[in-house]
């Protein structure tokens, strides 16, 4: 009766959590969709704790009172602008706990009589877990440094084939595990191979693809769970792992297409390294236009639409709050004013979605690239609040350019762009940006949150 009970539990997760996942496809039902897939988990983790064949309940419920903890404080310690580094975390710790539940399952058949057999599917998802997990522990700590811009990015000549070595070496050491299934040895040695190709992998994968990395981690801690399931013979871990491999997989190729490259060119590519194209001083030298607050606030006060263009410095400075202000006191004056959303702005995929719905911007009024693109010629202007790379038109236009024929949102074809940013310094690419310094370009010069609350209170004043 009790299995029963379990069986009936997971099902009833299962359907939440998809549920769930198809409610965060939509803006509008992305809140309900979210508190679907958390009652599912919270259905998963009340039904798992009816089965006390492992630890005591007491034991679980110190577990879940510690990792609580540890969540409400993340949550009220950790910024909006720290979001990705959190994100980076959250999937390698969800790697790392799938390497130490499927390794204390290992221990456990390891001890057992040694006359029981060991299936192979246990075998074999033993050891996919143990190299996936692996990979996305240590490739997720990478992320983490490198979006706290605590580490760069470097690779050395022959480190794809060093990545290609780690590969074929932890699928080998997996398949010997299928002639000695009881082999610490083997299992170690799966765990060292997938922790060393996470590091050599993530190293060299230069910052602007950062977002396509995240979202490639997160799937690949989902499809880790779901092994675990198979090692476990758990059905919810198997459909909750699969859910998010799954939607992971396609979120990183949506991303990739919005760079126009390919996932092996993502993963594969040799560290990036600056150059290409023509220096800041060939760009800049006598061509950029300063501006000030009130000069931006008579040009708003004769525009009928505004497009306004946010990036990761945005996000560093907390502006949003800020730019909801100038987006209200604009539509009170009858001016029409969306959101230009490209989906590699920020550190991760949908990071300036979800900054804006902070600040209680509504959802219809953020355009995905190829929906605005078309309309930037008939925008009187464009205000781009410390995006660099996703602008710059030597994307377009130049074909020696480091991110040559990566997909940009075109402001430049707008009557008049006004940049904030508090230098003229370089974005992920490490390249200038030829739209700082175009005919129709002002450069307005300081912190993004005061330079649009500037904007706004000369505005009012008008």
């Amino acid at each position: 009766m009790t299995s029963d009970f379990i069986q009936l539990g997971y099902i009833v997760a299962a359907v939440l959590f998809i549920l769930g996942l198809k409610g965060l496809g939509k803006p509008r039902t992305a809140v309900r969709g979210n508190a679907l897939g958390a009652a599912g988990m919270l259905v998963a983790v009340v039904v798992t704790l009816t089965d006390n064949r492992i630890l005591s309940f007491w034991q679980l419920g110190v577990g879940l009172v510690v990792g609580g903890c540890i969540g409400v404080l993340l949550a009220v310690k950790v910024q909006m602008t720290g979001m990705p580094e959190l994100v980076a975390l959250f999937n390698g710790f969800g790697g790392l706990a799938s390497v130490l539940v499927v390794g204390s399952s290992f221990l456990e058949v390891q001890s057992a009589d040694v006359n029981v057999a060991i299936s192979d599917t246990f075998t074999i998802a033993a050891a996919a877990t143990a190299l996936i997990g692996a990979v996305t522990f240590s490739g997720s700590l990478v992320a983490w440094a490198k979006l706290r811009e605590s580490v760069g990015s470097f690779g050395f000549a022959g480190i794809k084939v060093v990545n290609a070595a780690l590969l074929f070496g932890g699928i080998v050491l997996g398949a010997l595990m299928l002639g000695a299934p009881t082999s610490t040895g083997l299992l170690v040695g799966v765990i060292g191979c997938g922790l060393m190709l996470g590091v050599t992998g993530v190293f060299p994968i230069g910052g602007a693809d950062m977002p396509v990395v995240i979202a490639l981690l997160n799937s690949l801690s989902g499809l880790a769970a779901s092994a675990t399931g198979f090692a476990l013979g758990n059905s919810l871990l198997i459909v909750a792992g699969s859910l998010v491999g799954a939607s992971g997989l396609i979120l990183t190729q949506i991303m990739c297409v919005a760079m126009n490259r390919s996932l092996p060119n993502v993963l594969f590519s040799d560290a990036p390294v600056a150059g290409g194209g023509a220096d800041a001083d060939e760009v800049y030298a006598g061509k950029v236009t300063s501006t000030s607050a009130d000069e931006v606030a008579l040009l708003l006060d004769t525009a009928e639409r505004v497009a306004i263009v946010p990036g990761y410095g945005m996000a560093v400075a907390q502006a949003q709050h800020a730019v909801r202000d100038l987006t209200r006191a604009l539509e009170e004056n009858g001016t029409e004013v969306v959101f230009g959303i490209h989906p590699v702005a920020g550190r991760m995929p949908g990071h300036m979605n979800v900054l804006l719905a902070e600040a209680e911007i509504d959802y219809e009024k953020l355009i995905e690239m190829d929906a605005i693109n078309p309309t930037f010629a008939q925008t009187d202007m464009s205000i781009v609040i410390g995006a660099n790379d996703v602008v710059n038109p030597a994307a377009r236009e130049d074909p020696d350019s480091p991110i040559a024929g990566m997909p940009i949102l075109d402001v430049d074809k707008s009557q008049t762009v006004v940049v904030i940013k508090r230098s003229l310094s370089p974005g992920f690419a490490g390249i200038p940006n030829a739209l700082f310094a175009a005919d129709n370009s002002l450069m307005l010069f300081g912190d993004g949150k005061q330079a649009v609350a500037d904007i706004a209170a000369a505005l009012k004043d008008v």
